[in-house]
């Protein structure tokens, strides 16, 4: 049964002085920070702790309470219900905030599908087709669309994967293939991986009361094959919104970054320069969305992981140190 908000909100409160920002695993070797997670390869295999960091326009902007968790258990659950569709990298989950995968060789493009038109971004499909721009992602989209509205079809949308601290670049399904990033014959496994991924998302989630707006997925190859890495339909890599507050003429209640990157464009942040620090009750307001969304999508109570974290951490990724 999903925990109240009044029950939640001291917990999140209490855990705003918990937040993980780094990991320093001892007997894990050295650590490769990205946006969110903190990556350690001890041996053969991949360590990803997700700490509780926050990014939007490819930045890192803060930390929110409890995300990293409710990221890697969200991800853990979506991995399992995909099984069938695509292989998936993942070996253990022996934390709340730790998976241990395989190494893949990830593919140079973010696979971005979308079964509405929205965002704030400059990379959102809303954003390039309110501007005018012909052909956005090389799609022939119907006039008159406004924001929010469904697509006659789900859609890909991919982009270049940006270095650290610059923005992903749009791109088209086309421009993958001819440049040479991915083989024609390699695409068209990817297409029909992440439509079937993202109907098979849509499914689950309207049964939970959700709409999956949007995601992204993360692919890669390991042993010659297509697998799914990184993360999958988590609040960080789509977009969700309350079924029953969704209205074409108005915006919906989401249930992932959005809320964020809306608060950043009302102070007037678009992504260059340092980012404003996030209010506490911004913090907690996101954290209760996050937590929401994974007890409405795998109809589980929300546990936080025990304190003191850096300790159960260390304990759980005992068997992977050296």
């Amino acid at each position: 049964m999903p925990t109240s908000a009044d029950a939640l909100v001291p917990v999140i409160r209490e855990r705003l002085a918990q937040r993980i920002l780094h990991t320093d695993v001892p007997g894990l070797g050295p650590v490769t920070r990205g946006k969110v997670r903190d990556i350690y390869r001890p041996g053969d295999v991949r360590v990803l702790v997700a700490s509780d960091r926050i990014s939007a326009f490819d930045r890192v902007l803060g930390t929110i309470p409890l995300k990293g968790q409710v990221l890697n258990q969200l991800a853990a659950f979506w991995f399992k219900n995909t099984a069938d569709i695509v292989e998936n990298h993942v070996l253990d989950v022996p934390h709340p905030n730790v998976t241990v995968c395989r190494e893949a060789q990830p593919l140079p493009v973010e696979v971005v599908v979308r079964g509405y038109i929205t965002g704030v971004t400059s990379t959102s499909l809303w954003t390039q087709y309110a501007a005018g721009v012909e052909r956005p992602y090389g799609l022939d989209l119907p006039a008159g669309l406004r924001k929010n509205d469904p697509l006659p079809a789900p859609v890909i949308t991919p982009t270049t994967k940006a270095e650290h601290g610059e923005h992903d670049v749009p791109t088209t399904e086309a421009e993958i293939v001819a440049s040479g990033m991915v083989s024609a014959e390699r695409w068209k496994e990817v297409r029909e991986v992440a439509l079937a991924l993202y109907e098979r998302g849509r499914t689950i989630a309207a049964q939970a009361g959700l709409i999956l707006v949007d995601t992204k997925y993360e692919l890669g190859i390991i042993d010659g094959r297509l697998t799914l890495i990184d993360e999958v339909h988590t609040p960080d890599s789509s977009r969700y919104w309350l079924a029953d507050s969704y209205d074409e003429h108005r915006t919906p209640k989401s249930l992932d970054k959005e809320h964020v990157r809306s608060w950043l464009k009302s102070v007037g942040y678009t992504g260059d320069g340092p980012s404003p620090p996030i209010p506490d009750a911004l913090a907690v307001e996101l954290s209760l969305r996050y937590i929401q969304a994974y007890e409405q999508l795998t109809g589980r109570a929300f546990e936080p992981a025990p304190l003191p974290i850096d300790t159960h951490l260390a304990r759980s990724l005992s068997t992977y140190a050296s």
